[in-house]
């Protein structure tokens, strides 16, 4: 499908694919002669990638995207958002390039990192006590599951991906110190030592500067990971010679598996030997990346693109920090909200700082929902190009679903809200009405968003409900209100009730309009905001909206 797609992604301006472009002129500047780029660019620019593949082999070469894993804890939200902002812009490549260049997405994991902090949420504590400092692939599994800690976290990011469907290659940092992947490498970071220390040593404290080295042996008689200095370098032998935690002077090769390197010459040595084209990371680690550019050049590598996104605040405008335990998990998402409307909240605006929190999921769920709705108007237009920048397309990797949701998220809280719904048999009879033959089978994306907004109304709506009566004004209005809705002709659509709405507002002198909509919604429902008025009484029914109405101006619901 992206296959077809490359001419119209020309003009494609969303962010993935400006960050798709930066991608392809990197690989062409990297990879081709002047001449032979701008004949490649010329190529890919008319739609014919495949013949610029074709005429230069270099280009055959998969691109390579990749996102980090910190192996010392379970996948959470921030993992699911490492993972989706690479692949969306790899599909944005890959449409940009008709899929005729390759690409990977390396899910890499730092499960050779010492286990310096015991997580909150595991069982066993007091066992990964007295296994702290160790790599976490050499960490018994507190859950009694695998090989090691590491192991079992790894087991569970993958099951994590493939749950949502990510087409990455997995590496784990272990499997690649100690198989000779990375020897190369490390034999030059011993070998450019100083120029390493060079760039690093100004980047911290004077304390930390007496002892630092790129390289964390692993003790020999211990197996922890030792931040201690180096204080013999061998090249002939490629080897470290350093203090053991009893004092003894130990001698270790940097290759193999006996040494780790510390993390932003690792993201280096990393960048460098897998030879990665693009990575994201949070705006807190531009430093890093910084100086991480520098240490790859100097290892004779070339920095991959790379892209800042902002950070995710919670509801008080702090930071969202895995060991205050302060936001959203990634299941608390899942219980109120699909997995599309997780990635469109990663997607949307990805340099602003976002609050991560409950009270988000609803509009990020309709805006999804409005998204996807318009884009299959312009798909039905056979206005392709007009996809390209809908992020839903993005949301969907390229192949969003013809068919969305027939009701808002919002418009069933509502509805739940009015008729006490418990359960989703109750939900689906005033859906089966107002939209004749809809069944959960007919209707799967609408049948999930049923179960979500349950959970959520029991959860975060029904608690704060708050009915109030109506003033003297307001009285008036919905009276005249259910006065239109009673002449209205049988089977009114949502169109029809939606004008007697207005023109009830009209008539009351509600200026603006939306204090109307919000006079409605406390009075009749006890909340400040929800859907378009016209749809909720379409689908809860007129008769129904009536005895709300005599409820509410009968001072029942204030009552309770």
């Amino acid at each position: 499908m992206l296959s077809g797609l490359s001419h119209q992604a020309q003009g494609a301006k969303s962010w993935p694919f400006e960050q798709a472009r930066l991608i392809l002129a990197r690989i062409l500047r990297l990879r081709l002669s002047d001449a032979e780029r701008d004949l490649a660019s010329s190529l890919i620019h008319e739609g014919k990638a495949a013949e610029a593949v074709a005429t230069f082999p270099a280009l055959a070469k998969p691109v390579v995207f990749q996102c980090g894993y910190g192996a010392s804890g379970l996948p959470h939200l921030g993992t699911f958002g490492e993972a989706t902002r690479p692949t969306i812009v790899r599909t944005a490549f890959r449409a940009l390039t008709a899929d005729a260049i390759p690409t990977t997405l390396i899910v890499f994991s730092d499960d050779m990192d010492g286990l310096r902090k015991i997580p909150d949420n595991v069982p066993n504590r007091q066992m990964l006590e007295e296994d702290r400092d160790k790599p976490v692939t050499r960490v018994r599994d507190p859950f009694g599951e695998h090989e090691s800690f590491g192991h079992h976290n790894n087991a569970r990011l993958r099951a994590f991906l493939d749950g949502f469907g990510f087409d990455y290659t997995f590496m784990s940092a272990t499997d690649c110190y100690t198989s000779g992947r990375f020897d190369a490498v490390l034999l030059r970071v011993l070998e450019r030592f100083d120029k390493i220390q060079a760039i690093m040593l100004p980047t911290l404290g004077e304390e930390r500067r007496a002892t630092y080295s790129p390289f964390l042996p692993i003790s020999p008689k211990t197996g922890k990971v030792l931040q201690v200095p180096t204080l013999e370098r061998n090249l002939e032998k490629g080897t470290i010679v350093f203090a053991d935690e009893d004092g003894t002077r130990t001698e270790v090769p940097v290759t193999g598996g006996h040494v780790k390197l510390q993390w932003r010459p690792d993201w280096a040595a990393r960048w460098t030997a897998l030879e990665v084209d693009f990575e994201a990371s949070g705006k807190d680690l531009v430093d890093s990346v910084r100086v991480s550019n520098k240490v790859c050049q100097a290892l004779g590598g070339t920095p991959p693109e790379a892209f800042h996104f902002e950070l995710f605040m919670d509801e008080n405008n702090q930071k969202i920090s895995k060991s205050k335990g302060n936001g959203l998990t990634i299941e608390e998402w899942l219980r109120y909200g699909a997995p599309e409307s997780l990635a469109y909240y990663m997607y949307q605006s990805p340099k602003s700082a976002k609050r991560l929190y409950f009270d988000v999921i609803p509009k990020a769920t309709d805006e999804y929902l409005q998204q996807l709705d318009a884009l299959n108007r312009k798909r039905a237009e056979g206005d392709d190009a007009a996809q390209l920048d809908n992020p839903a397309w993005h949301v969907h990797r390229g192949d969003p679903p013809e068919k969305g949701s027939p009701v808002s998220f919002s418009l069933l809280l509502n509805l739940v809200s009015a008729a006490d719904a418990s359960t989703a048999d109750i939900l689906w009879a005033f859906i089966s009405r107002y939209i004749p033959g809809a069944t959960p089978q007919s209707e799967p994306l609408l049948a999930k968003l049923v179960g979500y907004a349950l959970n959520y109304y029991e959860d975060f709506v029904k608690p704060t409900k708050a009915f109030r009566a109506p003033t003297d004004q307001e009285r008036a209005a919905i009276e005249d209100l259910a006065a239109r809705l009673r002449a209205l002709p049988a089977g009114a659509d949502a169109e029809a009730i939606q004008n007697e709405v207005f023109e009830a507002g009209k008539a009351g002198g509600f200026e603006p309009l939306r204090a109307w909509f919000q006079a409605l919604y406390e009075v009749l429902l006890g909340q400040s905001q929800g859907p378009r008025f016209g749809s909720f009484v379409a689908i809860f029914g007129i008769e129904r909206t009536l005895e709300l109405i005599d409820r509410a101006l009968a001072g029942d619901l204030v009552k309770g």
